[in-house]
């Protein structure tokens, strides 16, 4: 099955359409594997981004394959630097901005100035924060400016920047990883060459018929 979709994110600032929403792509997939052809393994999409494959993993996860984003070594922009109560040890961009910490304490205790941070606007981008994790691979938090949502619960887009970056520092090609969120969020990564492949659960919590 192959659907067309053009899909806006939840939180971003008005009129940005998304080039790459992991939210989107695993809702879309989880309604069509789990409930609109349950017997289906696969689902493609059509994005901005090219195809995205969903399929459904032995251990009732989802796996979705998406491409890979290595960073570069970048300026940080003033906002983004007076607004963190951290300074960064290091500073990468691809689409999203990655800002390295030495530690999970650190990454824990960051603290964005809202006022400060929403003086830039970086379109589909937001701000990767990292650090290698105490009980994972390692672990982010992901935050947009100028949008309704300051921190994403999740971010499945990250990983196509932080997957390649960790692969990268430590030679790894397969990752636990954990969004340390309000909310969290785990995730199994695999860097298979120029794709991210990240794997989840996803959960129904509400179904509806419209007349």
């Amino acid at each position: 099955m192959t659907l067309k979709r053009n899909s806006t994110c939840v939180g971003l600032p008005p009129d940005i359409e998304m080039d790459l929403c992991g939210h989107a792509t695993l809702a879309s997939a989880h309604a069509v594997l789990r409930h609109l052809t349950p017997q289906a393994t696969t689902v493609r999409f059509s994005s901005a981004s090219g195809l995205l494959t969903v399929r459904k993993t032995d251990d009732a996860r989802l796996e979705m394959d998406l491409p890979s984003r290595p960073p570069e070594p970048a300026a940080l922009p003033e906002p983004i630097a007076n607004a963190l109560n951290h300074a960064p040890i290091e500073v990468l961009k691809a689409r999203d901005y990655v800002l390295v910490y030495p530690d999970q304490t650190t990454l824990d205790d960051i603290r964005i100035d809202r006022e400060e941070f929403d003086q830039i606007n970086l379109g589909h981008g937001g701000v990767i924060v990292t650090a290698q994790g105490d009980d994972v691979d390692f672990v982010s938090r992901f935050f947009t400016p100028q949008a309704t949502i300051l921190e994403d619960p999740v971010t499945g887009s990250a990983h196509c920047s932080l997957v390649p970056y960790w692969n990268a520092r430590t030679g790894k090609t397969e990752f636990k990883a954990e969004q340390r969120s309000a909310r969290r969020g785990q995730l199994h990564c695999t860097l298979a060459g120029d794709r991210v492949l990240v794997r989840g659960h996803a959960i129904t919590f509400s179904t509806a018929q419209l007349t």
